[in-house]
């Protein structure tokens, strides 16, 4: 993290070439060079790695919880379904042996 961002090819292979923050026409705060290897922006906090607010974050975070909360209700409900089928299969059974009409006898 300085104040040069050196050259790097982006995500598209294109060569980016290097630049100095902060850069002209942009935030007078942002002195540090943020980023990863194919990305590189200005920023004003030299431990930021995304050149986004983090709201989004928040969102993502909001939705994968409510998909992950979907997810264990639905698993509960399997289980809880799977219980009560044993549960009603084993209390149904017939308590008694069956006469199959042959009898043992010792030899």
């Amino acid at each position: 993290m300085s104040a040069e961002c050196s050259s790097y090819l982006n995500a598209d292979k294109v060569l980016v070439s290097g630049f100095s923050c902060p850069r002209t026409g942009g935030d007078a705060g942002a002195v540090y060079c943020c980023g990863f290897q194919d990305v590189k922006y200005c920023c004003d906090d030299p431990h930021s790695f995304f050149p986004y607010e983090h709201s989004y974050m928040w969102w993502l975070s909001v939705g994968a919880l409510v998909g992950l909360s979907i997810a264990a209700v639905v698993l509960f409900a399997f289980l809880i379904t799977v219980c009560v089928l044993c549960y009603l299969f084993i209390s149904t059974k017939p308590r008694s042996k069956l006469d199959t009409g042959l009898s043992l006898q010792m030899a």
